[in-house]
């Protein structure tokens, strides 16, 4: 990694990390990375409303938000697989926007908020729709500048929306931390043997299978409900599941649609692009070698750190890296000479 840098970003200077990544004594390790992360991520939030958003379709998604000062900065974040608004990496978020006083939303994903939603679809790594809702109308609501930030899933969905959208993206910068660029390689990476993916696979297919069940009370014909209960993989229940309830022939379509890796190339806002060399999710190399063409996107790869974990410090006092690099980099956007 390069060395530790502050201050601006002129157009054609990528963001550099204000401080290098050192993983806490202990910690090194991409699973213990990952699992302390999850399990002690602190939870608590500023103030928060929430508010329902009715969707075209006749279904809803829940926001989780409150407002900074007039003229102020607003972000905009989107969870991981089966995570909420809730969980430790957007409460960080939160944390640091309200510090800084700005305003933040948190978007539970359909289902996510802890109510299920109402139609037989859900969500997926390549649905962009309710986040671009929620991203548009945040927009036309606040009169500062508008930043995103996705986590592993949510990240993948940032940046499809980041492609999909070009110059007319309606954010001012966006971070992703720990994305599945390639969704297949993903699946083939959980879908491996050893305990710890075993473990990982089996916390994400126990809440999707026991959602997938109640979906299946309420819309019998909606999808294969043996091909379901017989799912041992996550490819298995996308071809089971998430490709019937979401247009796609099987999961191979899926992922092929909904990846963002390919299309990198095509994002037109600054978007800092953070992963772990050692993500226990992802397969090497973690953040398609392409992106650093892209002038939009600032790189950074740090040796350790897990899925979604970058924990720093010490065990009994934890730093979390990653989100404080996400709040320093939108900063540094806010401190460029000139508007994008």
């Amino acid at each position: 990694m390069s060395s530790p840098r502050t201050g601006v970003i002129p157009p054609a200077v990528r963001f550099q990390p204000t401080q290098p990544f050192v993983p806490a004594p202990g910690l090194a390790n991409e699973h213990a990375q990952t699992i302390y992360a999850s399990l002690v991520r602190p939870t608590r939030t500023p103030a928060l409303r929430r508010e329902r958003m009715e969707l075209p379709d006749g279904d809803f998604v829940d926001l989780d938000t409150f407002d900074g000062a007039a003229g102020a900065p607003h972000v905009v974040a989107l969870h991981g697989l089966e995570g909420s608004s809730r969980a430790g990496y957007v409460t960080a978020i939160l944390r640091g926007a309200r510090t800084r006083g700005w305003g933040a939303t948190a978007l539970n994903f359909r289902s996510c908020s802890g109510e299920p939603n109402r139609l037989a679809r859900s969500y997926h790594s390549g649905d962009i729709d309710d986040a671009l809702r929620v991203l548009n109308e945040t927009r036309a609501r606040v009169t500062g500048p508008l930043f995103a930030v996705g986590f592993s899933l949510g990240a993948n969905v940032l940046c499809r929306l980041l492609e999909t959208l070009g110059d007319d993206a309606p954010v001012k910068a966006a971070a992703s931390v720990s994305a599945p660029y390639d969704l297949s390689a993903c699946c083939r990476k959980l879908d491996a043997g050893g305990p710890f993916h075993r473990l990982y696979r089996e916390r994400f297919l126990r809440t999707l299978k026991q959602k997938a069940r109640e979906k299946l009370r309420h819309f019998p014909e909606a999808f294969d409900g043996r091909a379901m209960e017989a799912a041992r993989t996550i490819r298995a229940f996308d071809d089971a599941v998430t490709s019937a309830l979401h247009g796609f022939r099987d999961a191979a379509h899926y992922y092929a649609e909904s990846s963002a890796g390919p299309r990198l190339h095509a994002i037109r806002r600054p978007t800092l692009l953070l992963s772990a060399a050692d993500d226990p999710m992802l397969e090497t190399p973690v953040i398609p070698p392409a992106a650093a063409a892209n002038p939009h996107l600032s790189v950074v790869v740090t040796e350790h750190g897990g899925h979604v974990g970058f924990v720093g410090g010490q065990v009994h006092r934890p730093h979390f890296w990653a989100e404080a690099q996400v709040l320093a980099f939108f900063d540094a956007v806010l401190s460029q000479p000139r508007a994008n």
